[in-house]
């Protein structure tokens, strides 16, 4: 049997992703360089910096009783963005990691049956799963109902940052999970055999083998809780009823209002923003890896 030469190979492989370069290009580079382009120019599409200004210096006035005060209002809806979607990641993390451990080390029959369940929510749309905990959340909702036959009195939910936040788990969840079992599916189980025979107690097992191992899963895991997350808007309208103006909120407001140029400035400025915490966490990632 013939081998192909090696540049034969390379060209071959060239062909072979050729598909995903060219769908690449025209959905993911060309509408960034859209972005881009709105976002430093004005309604004219004269070049501009005031969009990205705007974003920095624009205040309002709050009101907390008697005291009244000028806030940054667009840093302050990023800030508030930023805390939901960091409690939210940290509570998949939490629920994700020893279910995907579990998930790991189970039967491959178990394993295909607990990745099933775990993607079924993810057949359902969207909106119709978001419309599910407002009926379980509300004050006549299921889960004070629930409460309500044990002798435990309503718990108002729905409208709260608790409720923003338990929808952003439950439609995020499986984007945790996922990644982590994926790394710990493949992990070689010599190395917590050999890790118990050194010595290692369970807590050192996990802190000097498993968690090393499998921290590309982790960091993929909060990369794709984080990013939608924070951008999210419908889950905030339904669950937090519209209380809670999230950054996807604002660019979701300037952009029926027809203020393209500012939504995209908007956008432009969270992109870059989380492109700088993913590089920062994925070099944290490659020297946790070294020093493993």
């Amino acid at each position: 049997m013939k081998r192909n030469a090696p540049g034969q190979r390379g060209l071959l492989q060239k062909l072979i992703l050729a598909p995903y370069s060219v769908w690449a290009a025209l959905f993911i580079v060309v509408p960034l360089g859209f972005v881009a382009y709105y976002a430093f120019t004005d309604s004219n599409f004269n070049f501009t910096l005031d969009n990205i200004t705007r974003f920095f210096t624009a205040t309002s006035t709050v009101t907390e009783g008697e005291v009244t005060r000028e806030v940054h209002t667009y840093l302050l809806i990023f800030v508030r963005s930023l805390k939901l979607a960091v409690i939210s990641t940290f509570i998949c993390l939490l629920m994700g990691y020893p279910m995907a451990y579990i998930m790991s080390r189970a039967s491959s029959r178990t394993q295909k049956i607990l990745v099933t369940l775990i993607m079924i929510p993810m057949w359902m749309n969207f909106l119709i799963r978001t419309y599910a905990w407002m009926t379980i959340l509300q004050d006549t909702g299921i889960f004070n109902g629930l409460l309500g036959l044990v002798g435990l009195g309503p718990v108002h939910i729905i409208g709260t940052e608790s409720a923003v936040v338990i929808g952003m788990v439950y439609d995020y969840f499986p984007y945790m999970i996922l990644p982590i079992y994926s790394i710990m599916a493949k992990m070689d189980v010599k190395l917590i055999e050999a890790a118990k025979d050194l010595g290692c107690n369970s807590l050192g097992v996990l802190r000097r083998v498993i968690w090393p191992l499998s921290l590309p899963g982790v960091i993929s895991g909060i990369i794709m809780v984080l990013i939608p997350s924070i951008s999210t808007f419908y889950i905030s309208q339904k669950l937090g009823n519209g209380k809670f103006y999230l950054i996807g909120d604002a660019i979701e407001g300037q952009y029926v209002a027809n203020n393209l140029h500012f939504a995209a400035a908007i956008a432009f400025i969270l992109m870059v923003i989380l492109l700088v915490c993913m590089a920062f966490m994925q070099r944290y990632a490659n020297k946790k890896a070294v020093v493993a």
